[in-house]
């Protein structure tokens, strides 16, 4: 209900189409309100003015979101990567406190440009991995995830735990635990809450600083 995208045409969406940085920042601007920019002057001589993610552009330097691939170059047609998109959204939300980079994914180190990003996504459920120790930083971001990793950026999220939160419950089991994979299925069961209920995240943790914490 955001007009974040209207899709590749009338009735398709291409959720598997890879975006390029110039939609990335263009569905974050518009996911964000699509605020004014407060300059019309652009650093990058491949922005021209415009172009549909011209404002986008502008917002973004002005934000601290992304400076470019270059000092003077944006490269707005550019694959963007999942670690560059969740980069772009963590910059977005003005970089979150988090108690620590370290991760489970083994493709991600807690120094590199996206680690915190990767980190805080990953322990609020907004961008899982490829698998459960690989992220895929450099993979390109597609616009089903793009608009996933928005989407679950935007909602609302009660935690059960909160005393200031809504009323959250519900029965949570856990079974056919695979000790070789890590992998398990959990079960969900009478979950609800005053507003109802959008998604239900679960955190699961082995390292006793939950510093591999995993929604």
């Amino acid at each position: 209900g955001k007009n974040i995208t209207k899709g590749t045409t009338a009735t398709t969406f291409s959720p598997d189409l890879v975006c390029n940085r110039a939609e990335m920042v263009t569905f974050l601007w518009r996911a964000s309100g699509s605020p004014a920019p407060k300059t019309s002057k652009t650093p990058f001589v491949d922005v021209k003015k415009g172009a549909f993610y011209y404002k986008a552009v502008l917002w973004a330097v002005e934000n601290g979101i992304t400076k470019g691939v270059e000092k003077n170059l944006f490269a707005p047609e550019q694959n963007v990567s999942r670690g560059e998109a969740v980069t772009f959204l963590y910059r977005a939300k003005n970089e979150p406190e988090i108690s620590s980079s370290k991760t489970q994914f083994t493709d991600v180190k807690p120094e590199s440009y996206c680690g915190p990003a990767v980190a805080w996504a990953s322990k609020n459920g907004i961008a899982l991995g490829a698998e459960y120790n690989l992220f895929e930083p450099d993979s390109n971001c597609t616009r089903a995830q793009i608009v996933t990793f928005l989407y679950r950026a935007l909602i609302p999220t009660y935690e059960a735990s909160d005393s200031k939160s809504e009323n959250a419950d519900g029965l949570l089991q856990i079974d056919n635990i695979d000790g070789h994979t890590g992998k398990f299925l959990l079960r969900a069961k009478d979950v609800y809450c005053n507003s109802g209920v959008r998604s239900v995240t679960v955190a699961v943790w082995s390292e006793k600083d939950k510093s591999d914490i995993l929604w």
